[in-house]
C-alpha cells in the first residue's frame, strides 16, 4: 500500500505567503574578510580577495565554514515542509537495492542495501545456496562514512584486494584477504589514488598512485605524476617496484590491467582526461620489455581482449565514434591494425563475455546493443524493454550467461539475465521502489542552440501535465569531459515528479553523446557553446510553456557546477533558483589544486596564452560575478572533496554574497566527512537531496 505524507492544510495555504515573508527578511551573512592578493596574467591584474579560503585547514577557514553552515541550516530549518520531505524521501528510499551479480571462483557476488543502510553490503553465495555477507562496509567506521570503493579478485577467486575511502576522499587504502576465510594477507597499503588493482597470479598485483602532498593543506597540494607499482604479497609497501611513470616517464594518469589470460600487461598513460598512450608487456616471456603500441595523446584506446597473440583494441583513431581493431602483439603498430567492427554514426563502447563482443551504441543518447562473435560477425541485436540505458554485459570468457541493468527516467533499474547463446533476456531482479511508471512519461525533443546546432533534451513529467508555464522544473546539465548523460532513474526525483514537476536533461556539447566532434565543440575556446546550449534549453522550456522563469531551477555538479555558475553569471534573469554543486568556479587557478592540471584538455589554462587567459577570465564564475540581482542560490560542496577542492565553492559563495543586490538568498551548504560524491552515507545523500528540493520549492513560493 502506498502511503503519502501530507501537510496540514494551514501549512499548505500559508506556504507562499510564508516564503515571501521569510525571503523578504535580509539574511545576515558571516563577515568574510578580504585580502589584497593580486595575480597578473599577460599584463592584466586580477584581484583575488578570497584567496585565504583556499587554505582548507586554517582555523579562520574552519570558522568561516562553521558560520556559513549555521546560516544555511537556520534558513533551511524554517521551511515548514522540510521535515515532511525528509520523511517522504526516506520512505521512498527504504527498499532493497541489488547490483547485478558477478562470478569470482566458485562464488557469485552481489551488492545489496536493505533500504536505509549507510553503505551497500557485498554478499556471496555458491550456486543456489544461501547467501552470506562477505564484506560489510557499515562496520568499517562508526559514522558510516568509510566506504568500499572497488574490489578485485585473483583469476581463481581465491584472493581479493579491496579499496577503502575514508570520508569520501579520493585517497584509498587497499586491504588484501583470502576469500575462503576473509583473513588478511600482509599489511594495509595506503595513499593510493585513481587506481585499479591488476592481479598477476596470486603472488602480487599492479596499482597506481601519486606522491602524497606534504602535511598542511592536503586539498591544495598538487598531485603531479602518476606511478605504476608492482606489489609482491608479503613484502612492505615501501619495497614495491616502480614499473612505469614517475619522473622518468611523466604522466598524470596511469592505469594498468591484464588480459583475461594474464599474458599481457596493458598500460594506459595520459596527461589529460582525454587521449592516452597505449603500452603492452608480454608477461609470458621473462624479461620482456614494455612496448609502446601508440604514442600520441590525441585519441583514446584500450585493449578489449586477447586470443593468443591477437589483441582486440577499442579506439577512436581515425574513427571519432570508435571502432574495434585487431593486431598481432608481436608487431602492434597502428599500420598493422585491421578493422573488426567499423565505426558508425553512433558512439560505440564495448565489453566482452562468453567469447563474444558486446557493442553498446549510443543513439541520440540512448542504448542500442549488438552481440558479435570474436571474428566480427553480428549474432544478435539485444531487445531492450524500451528507450533507455543498458549497462553491464561484460563477464568472463567461459560464462554462458551474463547480466545487465536497464533503466530510464521513468523505468526503475531492473536487472536482466542474458543467455549469450540464444540472445534472450529474462528479468532477474525488479526494483522495489514505490513508483508507478505508467503515471509518467519521458519524451525527447530537439531544439536549436544559439548558433543553430541541433541539441537533444529529454523531458520527464506526470502524464496529463498542462503546458501552462506554472510547472516547477529542474534543468540539469553537464557538458564536458566526453561524458554522456543517458536516461537513468532517480529516487530523489520522485519528490519533484509526484508534485507536478518536470525534470529536463539536455545533451550539451562537450559531452560524448555524439562522439569526438561533439566533445571538441565544447572545450577550450569553444566552451561558451556549452553554456549557450544550456541557456537555449531553458529558453525552449519557457517558450513552450513547460515552465517559466519563476518556476525554473538550474542544476549541475562538478563540471556541471561550473556550467551553472557560468550561466547564472551570464544570465541572472534566466531562472529562479540555481544549484551549483562541487563546481569548478575559479578557472584561473583550477590547475593549481590536486589533479586539476589534468583537466586542461577540456579547459585550457590561464598560462597557455593571452587569448586563452582572456577567454577563461571572461566566463570564470568567480571572476564574472558583479553586483546584480542573482537567483536564489544554494552552493553545495564537501570538506573532503580532494578532486574539485571546496575552495572553488567557498570563494564563489563569498563573492556572490558580497555582490547579491536582490532579495533572494545566497547560501552554501558544506557537507562534512564527505568528498566529491562517491561514498556518502545514505543519510548524507537523503539530507542533501531534501535540502535541495526544499530550497527550490520554497524559493519558487510553492507548497509541497
Amino acid at each position: 500500500m502506498k502511503i503519502l505524507i501530507t501537510l496540514p492544510a494551514a501549512v499548505l495555504l500559508c506556504s507562499i505567503a510564508c516564503a515571501q515573508q521569510m525571503n523578504s527578511k535580509k539574511i545576515t551573512y558571516p563577515v568574510t574578510k578580504k585580502v589584497d592578493t593580486v595575480n597578473t596574467y599577460f599584463g592584466t591584474a586580477v584581484p583575488d580577495p578570497y584567496r585565504w579560503l583556499e587554505d582548507d585547514r586554517a582555523p579562520d577557514t574552519k570558522a568561516w565554514v562553521k558560520a556559513e553552515n549555521k546560516v544555511t541550516q537556520d534558513y533551511l530549518s524554517q521551511i515548514p515542509y522540510r521535515d515532511a520531505m525528509h520523511q517522504r524521501l526516506q520512505q521512498l528510499w527504504n527498499y532493497e537495492k541489488y547490483s547485478a551479480p558477478f562470478k569470482e571462483g566458485k562464488y557469485t557476488y552481489f551488492y545489496k542495501n536493505d533500504g536505509l543502510q549507510s553503505q551497500s553490503v557485498l554478499w556471496r553465495q555458491v550456486g543456489d545456496g544461501a547467501p552470506e555477507i562477505f564484506l560489510d562496509p557499515n562496520k568499517f567506521s562508526a559514522d558510516g562514512t568509510t566506504s568500499l570503493q572497488g574490489i578485485d579478485f585473483t583469476k581463481d577467486g581465491g584472493m581479493a584486494a579491496y579499496q577503502l575511502s575514508e570520508g569520501g576522499s579520493d585517497w584509498r587504502k587497499v586491504i588484501v584477504i583470502k576469500t575462503t576465510d576473509k583473513s588478511m594477507v600482509g599489511d594495509t597499503l595506503t595513499d593510493i589514488k585513481f587506481s585499479g588493482i591488476a592481479w598477476r597470479g596470486d603472488e602480487g598485483f599492479y596499482y597506481s598512485s601519486y606522491d602524497k602532498p606534504q602535511k598542511g593543506s592536503q586539498l591544495a597540494g598538487i598531485t603531479q605524476y602518476h606511478k605504476l607499482f608492482y606489489h609482491q604479497l608479503g613484502t612492505p609497501q615501501s619495497s614495491d617496484k616502480l614499473i612505469f611513470g614517475g619522473d622518468k616517464t611523466q604522466r598524470r594518469y596511469i592505469s594498468a590491467y591484464l588480459t583475461e589470460d594474464e599474458r599481457f600487461l596493458v598500460i594506459n598513460a595520459a596527461n589529460a582526461t582525454t587521449g592516452n598512450e597505449l603500452y603492452i608487456q608480454d608477461l609470458s616471456k621473462p624479461g620482456s620489455q614494455i612496448v609502446n603500441v601508440i604514442g600520441n595523446f590525441d585519441n583514446d584506446h584500450y585493449v578489449l581482449a586477447s586470443e593468443g597473440s591477437k589483441l582486440y583494441i577499442y579506439t577512436n583513431l581515425y574513427a571519432p565514434n570508435f571502432k574495434i581493431v585487431t593486431v598481432d602483439a608481436a608487431n602492434p603498430k597502428t599500420t598493422n591494425w585491421k578493422d573488426l567492427i567499423a565505426s558508425t554514426d553512433n558512439v560505440l563502447t564495448a565489453s566482452t563475455g562468453g567469447g563474444k563482443i558486446f557493442a553498446e551504441y549510443l543513439k541520440d543518447a540512448t542504448s542500442l546493443v549488438l552481440q558479435y562473435d570474436m571474428n566480427g560477425k553480428l549474432e544478435h541485436s539485444i531487445v531492450l524493454p524500451s528507450i533507455g540505458t543498458a549497462t553491464g554485459f561484460g563477464t568472463k570468457k567461459e560464462e554462458k550467461e551474463t547480466y545487465y541493468t536497464f533503466t530510464s527516467y521513468v523505468y526503475p533499474p531492473t536487472i536482466f539475465k542474458y543467455d549469450i547463446a540464444s540472445g534472450i533476456s529474462t528479468v532477474f531482479k525488479k526494483s522495489g521502489v514505490q513508483f508507478d511508471p505508467t503515471q509518467y512519461e519521458s519524451k525527447q525533443v530537439f531544439y536549436a542552440s544559439k548558433d543553430g546546432t541541433r541539441v537533444p533534451m529529454i523531458i520527464t513529467y506526470k502524464k496529463g501535465m498542462k503546458l501552462n508555464g506554472k510547472n516547477p522544473t529542474l534543468l540539469y546539465g553537464y557538458g564536458g569531459f566526453n561524458i554522456s548523460l543517458t536516461p537513468a532513474f532517480s529516487t530523489s526525483n520522485i519528490i519533484l515528479l509526484e508534485h507536478g514537476g518536470i525534470y529536463a536533461v539536455p545533451n550539451l556539447r562537450g559531452g560524448g553523446e555524439y562522439g569526438g566532434k561533439w566533445h571538441k565543440a565544447g572545450i577550450k575556446m569553444k566552451k561558451q557553446n556549452v553554456f549557450d546550449d544550456f541557456i537555449a534549453a531553458a529558453e525552449y522550456l519557457i517558450r513552450n510553456k513547460y515552465t517559466s522563469k519563476d518556476r525554473l531551477a538550474i542544476s549541475g555538479g562538478s563540471n556541471g557546477g561550473l556550467l551553472v555558475g557560468a550561466v547564472m553569471t551570464q544570465r541572472p534573469d534566466l531562472c529562479k533558483v540555481a544549484l551549483p554543486a562541487v563546481g569548478v568556479m575559479d578557472m584561473l587557478r583550477y590547475n593549481k589544486f590536486t589533479a586539476g592540471a589534468g583537466w586542461s584538455y577540456d579547459y585550457g589554462t590561464a598560462e597557455d596564452s593571452k587569448e586563452m587567459f582572456d577567454y577563461l577570465y571572461k566566463y570564470s564564475p568567480y571572476h564574472a560575478l558583479k553586483p546584480n540581482n542573482y537567483p536564489a542560490t544554494l552552493v553545495t560542496t564537501a570538506d573532503h572533496d580532494d578532486r574539485v577542492v571546496p575552495a572553488h565553492s567557498f570563494k564563489f559563495a563569498a563573492r556572490l554574497q558580497e555582490y547579491q543586490q536582490g532579495p533572494a538568498p545566497v547560501l552554501i551548504r558544506i557537507e562534512t566527512k564527505a568528498g566529491h560524491g562517491a561514498g556518502q552515507s545514505t543519510e548524507q545523500v537523503i539530507s542533501g537531496q531534501v535540502d535541495k528540493w526544499a530550497f527550490m520549492f520554497w524559493n519558487m513560493g510553492l507548497a509541497w
